[in-house]
């Protein structure tokens, strides 16, 4: 399966580690320290002009990315899921 995430970013489901919600994690600050490390390294990828409401870290072919999208986690977390199978 894939997830679709915002523009043309779609990532198979096996390279997703998690899925977060920006407003809640950004409250640790081990949080807010991993995005601005991955932001300096360029790990990080905006898929959308709109204010970022979560995360999506992934892992392909060895190298973390982090995807900022407009969707809420609990957005993506149902088109994660299928048949009402639990989510990551």
């Amino acid at each position: 399966m894939y997830l679709h995430f915002g523009q043309n970013e779609i990532v198979p489901d096996h390279r997703i580690i998690g899925i977060f919600d920006l407003d809640n994690a950004s409250y640790s600050k081990h949080t807010r320290k991993f995005l601005q490390d991955a932001e300096e390294n360029g790990s990080v990828i905006s898929v959308s002009d709109e204010l970022p409401k979560a995360f999506i870290l992934t892992q392909e072919y060895g190298i973390d990315h982090v995807y900022l999208t407009q969707f809420s986690a609990a957005t993506l977390e149902k088109r994660f899921s299928s048949d009402g199978e639990k989510a990551v």
